[in-house]
C-alpha cells in the first residue's frame, strides 16, 4: 500500500537540511532500488524550481510499505529526522485515484 510521509522543517534549519541531504538521498535510494518509491521531493518556500535562502516548508515522500508501522519506522530512521530537521512528521495511508 502507498503511504505519504509529510514533514515540516524546523525554522532556521536550511544549513542542517543541506548538510544532511546526501545521507537523506542515499537513504531514499533504498526505496528506489526496491522499486517502492512513488515520489519524493522538498516543499520550497519560494515559488521557484531552484532552492533559495528562503528554505523549505519540509518534504513529501510517497512510497509503498506493507504496513503503517513500517512507513513510520522508515520516517523515523530518515537521516533528516535523525538529525532533528523536522518539527512535525505526518505518516498516513494514501489511495491513489488518478492517473
Amino acid at each position: 500500500m502507498l503511504y505519504m510521509i509529510v514533514t515540516t522543517d524546523k525554522p532556521g534549519s536550511l544549513a542542517l537540511r543541506r548538510a544532511t541531504r546526501p545521507a537523506h538521498l542515499a537513504y531514499l535510494q533504498t526505496l528506489v532500488d526496491q522499486n517502492r518509491l512513488f515520489l519524493a521531493g522538498a516543499r520550497p518556500k519560494a515559488d521557484s524550481p531552484t532552492p533559495t535562502e528562503d528554505g523549505f516548508y519540509g518534504s513529501l515522500i510517497v512510497a509503498e510499505f506493507d504496513t503503517l508501522a513500517q512507513a513510520q519506522a522508515f520516517a523515523e530512521n530518515d537521516p533528516y529526522a535523525q538529525a532533528g530537521l523536522f518539527s512535525n512528521v505526518l505518516v498516513q495511508p494514501l489511495l491513489k485515484a488518478l492517473p
